[in-house]
């Protein structure tokens, strides 16, 4: 069998940045089908944004929660490819798979959990002031 140098594989064109954009669509569509944490994710999301129209936040807030849940959706993201890889290389229970698995996972409840603080500290004050309170 020939060997195929990575150069080879790697060329450029109009044509690979397509394929690159379509295989980024299908893992896309993989993670929201199969992976339930990624459906949250993403609902959560649609309740930020209508949060963010319905409470007219300032135009920093908005990049500021755009960042958090793109940071929060791409390490979901990492993290189904993490656990696609370890299936791939084992199904058994290893301890190894476990930790690589774990860790995939945590980096994901970190994230989010940022992401959670960063839009209460948001959110607080404009549902202060929708409720009169402040």
């Amino acid at each position: 069998m020939k060997k195929i140098s990575r150069d080879e594989i790697k060329k450029r064109g109009l044509r690979r940045c397509l394929n690159s954009f379509k295989y980024s669509v299908q893992g896309l569509t993989y993670a929201y089908k199969y992976e339930q944490s990624m459906f949250i994710h993403a609902m959560f999301t649609l309740v930020a944004f209508i949060l963010n129209i319905f409470l007219k936040v300032s135009s920093t807030e908005w990049l500021i929660t755009l960042l958090c849940l793109g940071v929060v959706l791409s390490i979901e993201l990492i993290n189904t490819a993490i656990e696609a890889v370890v299936d791939l290389v084992t199904l058994e229970i290893h301890p190894l798979a476990k930790i690589a698995k774990d860790c995939g996972s945590a980096a994901t409840f970190v994230v989010t959990m940022l992401g959670i603080v960063i839009c209460i500290i948001i959110y607080f004050p404009y549902f202060l002031k929708l409720f009169g309170i402040a």
